[in-house]
């Protein structure tokens, strides 16, 4: 906040001149409608572009063939109509800038082919409107120049940001229920292994079998199947589900997978050993975090538990003591 205050100082002497005020005002009050009317081309020549119609219709055919229509329904909602065009003509140049934004999605469980314009038209979106509405509502609010120049700074900036923020969070949110789920999914792999099944068979029905209780592993492990039955190779298709899935676990259990079928041991057994693995590693994990909780605890009995103890245990005394040394 220090850093800010010679910056306002800067906007209080500037707009003590009436003349630059209005001129400020008028150059934000362009810059402002440039910006929508830039978004609005965007809006209508993406719109109106019938090839590119075309193509996003073919696309979410091809997708509603491969998953079912899921994820052709989010891709081709309402909103996504919208800010797929207009993220369209924002999407960086630059491949691995592309690829790090889409590996991203993908990990949240966005694998539609506009998932990534859909991204970048919602951060247009958010950079413009807000700022947009502030400008419509501040003649009507006494607030200072230079706060509201900050603020609508602030909006812009925040804009930006909040789409990332949340992709952040849904791969999060979404790398730890397929973590939750992957010792249920190796334990019923290996029932299924074991009573003859293949590793693809074996994984279409742990699929069907998961989809209620852990549904986000489900539809990894249904991808999966998907592929496989497309005729992509088992080894190709487990690195594609590490890299969708990007959990440390799934990279092991593939790893491991992929060692079996190169030295040709037995599945089951490779299974076995590793839900075995994977179930004492979290049972060590279990242990570590209550380990913590005595160091956890220890603060909220300092700060919050003692005092109250204190005063209940040395209250009374306290005050008998005070009114014997009033009393003499």
């Amino acid at each position: 906040m220090d850093a800010l205050l010679p910056l306002m100082a800067l906007l209080d002497e500037w707009i003590a001149d009436p003349q630059k005020v209005q001129l400020g005002f008028s150059v934000l009050l362009g810059l402002t409608i440039f910006a929508l009317m830039i978004a609005l081309l965007l809006l209508v020549v993406g719109l109106s572009d019938p090839l590119r119609r075309r193509l996003r219709g073919l696309e979410a055919e091809a997708v509603a063939a491969s998953d079912g229509g899921g994820a052709a329904k989010a891709s081709g909602s309402g909103l996504g109509q919208w800010l797929g065009p207009m993220g369209e003509r924002l999407i960086p140049t630059e491949e691995d800038a592309r690829n790090r934004i889409a590996q991203r999605l993908r990990r949240a469980g966005k694998r539609s082919p506009g998932a990534l314009n859909v991204f970048y038209g919602s951060r247009l979106v958010l950079m413009v409107v807000p700022p947009l509405l502030m400008i419509v509502v501040l003649p009507f609010v006494r607030v200072p120049f230079s706060t509201s120049i900050l603020l609508l700074v602030f909006l812009a900036i925040a804009g930006y940001l909040l789409p990332s923020f949340w992709l952040d969070k849904a791969v999060r949110h979404r790398t730890r229920q397929v973590s939750r789920g992957l010792p249920d999914a190796l334990d019923l792999l290996v029932v299924c292994t074991e009573a003859g099944l293949g590793l693809g068979a074996a994984i279409q029905r742990v699929a069907q079998d998961l989809e209620i209780s852990h549904p986000d592993l489900a539809d990894e492990l249904n991808m999966f199947s998907m592929q496989t039955r497309a005729g992509m190779d088992h080894k190709a298709a487990l690195r594609d589900l590490e890299e969708r899935t990007g959990v440390e676990d799934i990279g092991g259990l593939v790893t491991t997978l992929l060692q079996s079928m190169r030295f040709g041991t037995s599945i089951a057994t490779t299974l076995r050993l590793y839900a075995v693995e994977l179930r004492d590693k979290r049972t060590q994990k279990a242990e570590e975090m209550a380990a913590k909780v005595s160091t956890k605890m220890l603060f909220p009995l300092i700060f919050c538990i003692m005092p109250s103890f204190l005063v209940v245990a040395l209250g009374p005394a306290l005050l008998g003591v005070m009114a014997a040394f009033a009393g003499r």
